[in-house]
């Protein structure tokens, strides 16, 4: 093997460690370490709410906070952003749970099942990254995971009913639940339903009038505080309770006999799609405020590194935080090390501040997830998705009603349906335009576009703005057939403008064969022009190019009009040579 080969071999399976502390400036330790406190501060609440979602512990999302930070640190590309629990990516995970428990047998631990999808998500990615399959983060685009995100805000509102009201609400979508809720109305736990309430309010005021200090921050504090003068444990308001004063071991989780793997493997992919679409998205949206690029492929390692840390410790599947790495942004954090100061400011809460998490109500996590949920609710993105594609904002929606009525697993099979038949539409119906000259102007011009552009007199000549495949080869057939039953008489000749062709299959062949045998019956000829090399090559093997003549195609519309021309002329004075014989025959 040459030498070159072998280096892009290493370079494409090296682990890209410390990347992010290329460049450190000693100078940048003091914000850093201003950023990392801020970080673990507002990440606080969500680790100890977000596994409520998905049935877990609280623990579980400490140890998510801590672990993966400082693996994403090692071996993540990006300076600033940063890892931890996802609203989005917990919702998912409890729906694979669900399906997981459903036929698994009893007595199976729920957060080592967890873990192990955490690993597979690793692994996932690796694998990904070593395929250089980066792409996938564009499988799921905007408008989908748009709709997608607030079918899940609305599953995960829907899920606090518990936390707000003490009640144990049952029923499946939205309906329902809220059907259960108002048969139990009248046994509603009051002194829950009004502190959620406020603490609901409060987060929403901190917002509103940007307070200095996060909301969720406030709710933890205020709630932890009047649990302790109030007793709400003793007044029958549920809290969160023992929290282990430690931090577990690194070990694998424990796979229990009788696991179903095919759901597991299933499980562990859709999180990935999810996980890694809306982590991605994230990175960009940042970067683009940090001035500096976003490479997919790379971000595959860092996410795999988090959520194999994330199992290899007791937690779960992680991805990009919104929230986290816009407070390390706004604080000003220059580099990785932000997330190693808040991990360390977890390890000192775990193992210092145990009690005092201890008397956390219930109440005020599901207040905390609830207006997490109604933050994951684009209405301005929704409202630009419906001002610029209507078609668009209906695959939205069918996004969005996926994981509403045919729960969140299957909402992600929604999502993926959704966005193959966005693109298949895009696709099966390529424009095409009719093109003519301007006097006194070179090139082509679209004729419905330019009004003073006038047709080629007995030169047709349509540009075919796509590529031609099996599933619209069928409509292109149908605009050509209509695009020639309204020429002129005198046109002799068509010519398709290929140069937006970037693909064809044997079905477009065969449909531009077809073409020509038509048209020729209308007496007149086929032409193509600009086609791209492989597209050229594919209409050469296939022996439409040959039936067309070689003659009638041309490197650009330039050539087919001069050669259009020369055809004219020299049928011109072919017609005037035979009427000169037939003069001259009468004499």
């Amino acid at each position: 093997m040459s030498t070159s080969g072998e280096m892009k071999i290493r370079q494409r399976f090296r682990l890209p460690l410390l990347t992010s502390f290329s460049g450190y400036r000693a100078e940048w330790i003091r914000s850093d370490i201003s950023a990392g406190l801020a970080i673990a501060a507002v990440g606080l609440p969500s680790a100890i709410a977000y596994p409520a979602i998905a049935g877990l512990p609280p623990e579980t999302g400490i140890y998510a906070s801590i672990w993966p930070l400082i693996a994403y640190a090692l071996f993540g590309p990006s300076r600033q952003l940063v890892v931890g629990p996802d609203a989005a990516t917990m919702t998912v995970l409890a729906a694979v749970l669900v399906a997981v428990f459903a036929t698994a047998p009893a007595g199976i631990d729920r957060t080592a099942v967890a873990a192990i999808l955490a690993l597979g998500v690793g692994l996932l990615c690796l694998l990904a990254r070593t395929l250089r399959l980066g792409v996938v983060a564009n499988f799921l685009s905007r408008p989908i995971l748009t709709g997608f995100f607030a079918g899940i805000s609305l599953s995960i509102l829907v899920g606090q009913i518990d936390r707000f009201t003490g009640l144990d609400v049952r029923g499946d979508g939205l309906v329902g639940p809220v059907l259960d809720l108002i048969g139990k109305v009248g046994s509603i736990h009051w002194p829950t339903f009004l502190l959620a309430l406020s603490m609901f309010a409060l987060l929403q005021a901190a917002r509103l009038s940007r307070f200095p200090v996060p909301g969720p921050v406030l709710v933890v504090v205020i709630s932890v505080v009047l649990s302790a003068v109030f007793n709400f444990e003793g007044r029958g308001i549920a809290i969160v309770g023992d929290i282990p004063q430690g931090l577990p071991g690194l070990a694998l989780p424990r796979i229990a006999a009788g696991l179903p793997v095919g759901t597991l493997t299933f499980g562990a992919l859709a999180i990935f799609l999810v996980s890694f679409g809306a982590g991605v998205v994230t990175a960009r949206s940042f970067g683009i405020r940090g001035g500096y690029p976003v490479d997919s492929n790379r971000e595959l390692t860092g996410f795999g590194a988090a959520n194999i840390a994330a199992g290899l410790f007791g937690a779960f599947p992680v991805s990009a935080s919104d929230s986290r790495t816009a407070v390390n942004m706004t604080i000003g954090g220059r580099s990785q090390a932000a997330s190693i100061v808040a991990a360390l400011a977890l390890v000192a809460t775990v193992l210092f501040l145990g009690p005092a998490l201890r008397i956390m109500p219930i109440p005020a996590l599901g207040a905390i997830l609830a207006a997490t949920a109604l933050s994951l609710i684009d209405f301005a993105g929704l409202k630009q998705i419906w001002r610029i594609s209507r078609m668009e904002f209906v695959f939205a929606l069918i996004a969005m009603w996926g994981p509403i009525s045919l729960g969140v697993l299957n909402g992600v099979v929604i999502a993926i349906a959704a966005t193959l038949a966005y693109v298949l539409h895009k696709l099966m119906y390529p424009r095409d335009a009719m093109l003519g000259r301007v006097p006194g102007r070179d090139g082509f011009y679209k004729l419905h576009r330019t009004t003073e552009a006038q047709p080629v007199p007995g030169l047709a000549i349509c540009l075919i703005q796509g590529s031609l495949l099996f599933f619209n080869t069928e409509h292109v057939k149908l605009r050509l057939q209509t695009i020639a039953n309204g020429l002129p008489p005198d046109t002799r000749w068509l010519v398709i403008e290929a140069s937006a062709i970037q693909q064809i299959d044997s079905s477009g062949a065969a449909m531009l064969e077809e073409m020509h045998g038509e048209l020729a019956n209308r007496g007149i000829s086929l032409g193509v022009a600009d086609l791209h090399a492989e597209v050229r090559e594919i209409l050469t093997r296939s022996g439409v190019i040959g039936q067309i003549g070689a003659a009638m195609v041309f490197d650009n519309l330039e050539d087919a009009d001069n050669a259009f021309k020369r055809s004219t002329a020299a049928e011109l004075q072919t017609g005037l040579g035979e009427k000169h014989g037939q003069e001259q025959a009468q004499e």
